[in-house]
């Protein structure tokens, strides 16, 4: 928690009566993901005890577009250690430094979805107004959808990454975990500015777009959406394949047209060559920029340290840093350059750009965020929304993907299907 919360909270108020709000997040208190660098009394760890006492130096850039917005900075959030990218076997939610993120509509039943796990909980548990994840590949959509949450994983260029804890330049991004579509359109409107210091931002076509126009209830009119099923529903069991049957069908009496579909480069040889070299050159770097006193330096200090105090570090093990370590962590390496080209080629060309004009389709849908890994190396948005709840209470989300800068059209879908549907129910803490 933000120790100088409340006093920033008064300040605030203090202005609003004297001057008027700075905008639509005047006083609005939101949570960030431990992450996402504040200068402040807070730490930025990404769940892990090696960086237990680092303190940034400045804001990240989208703390300082909330700050300068007029919001409060609440908090930090618990996160899947390293945003997931620590272990393999990691529970979603898990870090040496927060322990384990519950599931409040199911605490220990359910899974809680990661890495952004504390930012989807803040939420839902009524903790707080809105927050932010970020995500690499599936985790703003996988807590948003299994915390009963809209989360929306922005187009990469969309947002800033500057003083964000980084796994990969061509995959992370920031993005609003929101109770409604509302909130995170009117997030995304003091997001989404263009940032010198991360380059991919200033050449984004929607940098002006006010998202709160897009707010349609008749936003599925007229719509083509692919229906992602295989491979992505055998993920469901017989209940939750019935929900997103249903959803499908509030979808085509929205105006929706609807037809099943499968990515061309489903079944391509997938690997995560990009992400471990762009985690070891990228970790290297943000390592460089912190207090040299904390003897934090490369991604090799962080095995070693953690090595030196297994116990505590290292309930799961940390093969994936390893695995990262072991590359020549260098941008120019033709292993690297390889696996980029693959990778944006059957994400891409041959994946959903191939199917959405093969098909004649404006959105995919998929179900929770089981379709997050593709759009993920492709760079392209999706946006996670409530679908319902199992008999035994646990939220399935339904979840839209479009093309690059697609956000207009995915929040008019999105908007248009949570209206007609309202499944959101708050949880029901402690029973």
């Amino acid at each position: 928690i933000n120790p100088d919360a409340l006093s920033i909270a008064a300040s605030l108020d203090v202005e609003r009566r004297t001057k008027g709000p700075r905008s639509l997040l005047h006083g609005i208190p939101v949570i960030l993901k431990d992450n996402i660098d504040t200068c402040d009394k807070m730490h930025t760890s990404a769940g892990s005890l090696v960086l237990k006492d680092s303190y940034a130096r400045r804001d990240a850039y989208v703390t300082r577009l909330l700050r300068e917005a007029g919001a409060i900075i609440l908090g930090k959030a618990n996160m899947t250690e390293w945003a997931n990218f620590m272990t393999y076997n990691m529970p979603n939610g898990y870090s040496s430094r927060g322990g384990q993120v519950l599931n409040p509509y199911g605490p220990g039943r359910f899974d809680v979805g990661g890495s952004s796990s504390g930012s989807a909980v803040a939420v839902s548990a009524n903790l707080s107004t809105v927050a932010l994840g970020t995500e690499t590949s599936g985790s703003i959509l996988s807590p948003a959808s299994q915390n009963s949450c809209v989360g929306l994983k922005p187009t990469i260029g969309l947002i800033s990454r500057c003083g964000v804890i980084p796994i990969s330049h061509t995959q992370d991004t920031v993005g609003p975990i929101t109770r409604c579509v509302t909130d995170a359109a009117i997030l995304m409107n003091y997001l989404v500015k263009p940032d010198i210091d991360d380059s991919v931002t200033l050449t984004n076509p929607n940098e002006s777009l006010n998202y709160l126009n897009y707010l349609d209830r008749d936003g599925l009119k007229g719509v083509r959406l692919g229906i992602c099923r295989k491979k992505y529903f055998d993920y469901l069991n017989e209940e939750k394949r019935h929900i997103m049957d249903k959803a499908i069908k509030v979808i085509e009496e929205l105006g929706g047209i609807t037809k099943d579909v499968v990515i061309p480069s489903l079944n391509a040889n997938w690997n995560i060559n990009v992400l471990l070299y762009e985690f070891k050159n990228g970790i290297n770097y943000y390592l460089s920029t912190i207090d040299p006193s904390l003897g934090v330096r490369t991604l090799q200090d962080v095995i070693r340290i953690n090595e030196e105090n297994q116990e505590t570090h290292l309930k799961y093990g940390q093969t994936i840093l390893i695995e990262a370590e072991q590359t020549s962590g260098t941008l120019t390496d033709p292993e690297y350059l390889n696996s980029l080209q693959h990778d944006i080629y059957y994400a891409k060309e041959q994946g959903i750009d191939k199917l959405l004009k093969e098909e004649n389709l404006d959105v995919l849908v998929f179900p929770n965020n089981y379709g997050a890994a593709i759009p993920a190396k492709a760079g392209y948005p999706s946006i996670t929304v409530p679908a319902g709840y199992t008999s035994e209470g646990e939220p399935v989300g339904i979840t839209f993907t479009g093309p690059a800068f697609s956000e207009p059209l995915l929040f008019r879908v999105a908007y248009a299907f949570e209206q007609a549907t309202l499944h959101r129910e708050a949880p029901k803490l402690g029973e």
